[in-house]
């Protein structure tokens, strides 16, 4: 079962540019598509209106998008997490990942935009098997192959952007 009350871990940038694209989608995005609805309903027939069509698909695309925003910024934690080695949202991570050193950042893909860096989320096999844990720990995950993959934390330090 999947925890849906965990908060979502955001940079400031990446919080501030969330919440200007719900504005800018609930906003102009809306009256843009139902303008474009209204002009190709005028054109007449619409089984074979493929104007129409389009943007009623485009419409539904940016209603979902719309409620995944609203999600993601309902529950929402800004800032950055305490320096304390402890692996959690926020936090740079330097593993060794089958035998390889792989260093990313632990916590929501929509800081990817703005970060160069790679992203695993919290709910990831990876990240599910880190979360929680310290420097040094040794822990393992399942791959989608049923392979058991090793794992040991070398480094966790907060993420500043």
């Amino acid at each position: 079962m999947t925890d849906t009350t965990a908060a979502t871990w955001l940079t400031q940038e990446a919080y501030d540019r969330l919440t200007a694209e719900l504005a800018r989608l609930e906003g102009e995005g809306r009256a843009e598509i139902t303008a474009r609805i209204a002009a190709a309903r005028d054109e007449g027939d619409l089984k074979e209106n493929g104007g129409y069509h389009a943007a009623r698909e485009e419409q539904a695309k940016q209603e979902a998008r719309i409620r995944e925003l609203q999600a993601k910024l309902r529950n929402v934690q800004i800032g950055t997490p305490p320096d304390d080695g402890v692996v959690e949202p926020g936090m740079v991570v330097t593993a060794e990942v089958a035998g390889d050193e792989m260093v990313f950042l632990l916590g929501s893909r929509e800081i990817a935009g703005s970060a160069d860096i790679e992203v695993f989320s919290p709910t990831s096999p990876l990240g599910a098997a880190i979360n929680g844990s310290t420097v040094g720990d040794s822990v393992s995950y399942t791959a989608p192959n049923g392979r058991e993959i090793p794992v040991v934390v070398r480094a966790a330090t907060p993420f500043l952007g």
